[in-house]
């Protein structure tokens, strides 16, 4: 079934999509708070150095794996191993991506129930309205779960199209329209009174916050960021074409996905600062805090705000779109390669199996908090488990996969394109993924259980 599943058909398309896949509502909520509290531009330096130490060697991982076995993630897993366990890795990532496809579509669903909500002109009024709003909607027993199968049905839309018809397509015409939207917003934002202090907040380089555990949170952004783990990027990358330049394109990929972060702080920070408002982080920051923000700092120009809240929350179903469109695409492309079934009908196996995710784990933060396991609501357990365990366990299995299992000509001859690629950065790509990347990906884990 590999003859037929399609590819890439520019380089361009390439770039869009794979930085699509990385770029989503955590670029707008996480990283530019943690940027903010943390060190301003120290913080994105040392960012920038997590981009080169683990992003980039992880991203380049997960493209050879990918490529080189032209398969769905567990059968490229499967192929280089000659059938030992280490196709469970593959399994894993497949796993993953469909829990994080489920929960993930809850927060869209909300994005997209308040773009409507903006465009209707209900978003208006003083901050408790604005937070009572959330609370009402958030904790219907109906409206959250329909809006978040809605976006997966959206996404669904595009995934049956094809990689070159649905994906290929869908991120050439999101993706810029992502970067215009923000590149607007934050003209408008920069140009308030006041809101040079924002744009201080965020870029001004304040090295007496750094310290292990800003180093620590660096670390783990650039590698949530950039979708390590999920085996999105090793789908994608048996899309590539064979004179795909592999580490040019993960550079620009993690580029592009760090200047939407950038962006997006330059967006929200100045806007907040010019009407006093310290912006949080979270779903509390996008629904609760900045609605109110952009009407008082528009406040003088009504017509303004309104078109700005509209062009905020098409930016985060843009977005989040981008995003579940990879995640789709890993399991669908799966049950397509391994049932021998159409397209169209795999593809509606994991909406259905998503729906039924984003539905329960929607119930769980609203209707029935009862829904829990291990203490957790249903939503947060699954937050956690992926972005705690199963995330951190498939990017050091990948790095220890490539690094040390696969025969190191097989890595050679896809990092270099069978010798068409200069070569000098093999050397340097090769210890990055056998010992760096390993070392970090357990400093992340670490982390994140509290331990250090």
């Amino acid at each position: 079934m590999t003859n037929d599943r399609g590819n890439f058909g520019s380089k361009l398309g390439i770039v869009l999509a794979t930085a699509g896949s990385a770029v989503g509502l955590g670029n707008v909520w996480r990283f530019p708070y943690m940027a903010g509290e943390n060190g301003g531009a120290a913080f994105i330096l040392i960012y920038f150095g997590c981009i080169l130490m683990l992003g980039l060697p992880g991203m380049v991982s997960e493209f050879i794996v990918g490529r080189h076995a032209h398969a769905n993630a567990a059968r490229a897993y499967d192929t280089l191993s000659g059938g030992r366990p280490w196709k469970l890795v593959g399994y894993l990532g497949i796993l993953t991506s469909t829990i994080i496809l489920g929960f993930y579509a809850v927060v869209a669903g909300w994005c997209l129930q308040y773009l409507f909500a903006s465009i209707a002109g209900q978003l208006g009024g003083d901050a408790h309205y604005v937070a009572r709003y959330f609370s009402t909607f958030s904790s219907h027993p109906l409206k959250p779960a329909l809006w978040g199968v809605a976006f997966i049905l959206i996404t669904h839309l595009v995934i049956v199209r094809g990689v070159r018809g649905g994906i290929e397509r869908a991120s050439k015409l999101l993706m810029p329209i992502l970067l215009a939207l923000l590149v607007i917003i934050v003209i408008a934002s920069c140009t308030l009174p006041g809101a040079i202090e924002g744009v201080r907040f965020l870029l001004m380089p304040d090295f007496s916050k750094l310290s292990k555990s800003v180093f620590l949170e660096a670390l783990g952004q650039a590698f949530f960021s950039l979708s390590l783990g999920t085996a999105c990027l090793c789908t994608y990358a048996s899309y590539f074409s064979r004179d795909t330049h592999l580490l040019r394109s993960a550079g620009q990929i993690a580029l592009l996905d760090t200047l939407i972060a950038i962006l997006s702080g330059l967006m929200i920070f100045p806007a907040a600062m010019s009407v006093g408002i310290n912006p949080d982080s979270g779903p509390s920051l996008i629904f609760i805090t900045l609605p109110n923000v952009f009407q008082q700092a528009f406040a003088s120009a009504p017509v303004l705000g309104y078109v700005i809240s509209i062009m905020f929350y098409a930016l985060l179903v843009f977005a989040a779109l981008t995003s579940t469109i990879s995640m789709h695409e890993i399991g669908t492309a799966f049950f397509h390669e391994e049932l021998g079934l159409p397209r169209r009908q795999t593809a509606w196996v994991l909406t259905a199996v998503c729906s039924v995710i984003c539905i329960l784990c929607s119930l769980s933060v609203g209707a029935q908090p009862g829904l829990q396991l291990l203490g957790h609501s249903l939503m947060d357990f699954c937050d956690i488990l992926t972005a705690q365990y199963l995330l951190p366990a498939g990017a050091l299995l990948t790095s220890l996969f490539v690094g040390w299992y696969i025969p190191q000509r097989v890595v050679r001859e896809e990092f270099t394109n069978k010798g068409t690629v200069a070569t000098r950065l093999f050397s340097v790509y090769l210890f990055a993924v056998r010992f760096v990347c390993p070392l970090g990906i357990v400093l992340i884990f670490l982390h994140q259980l509290g331990v250090i």
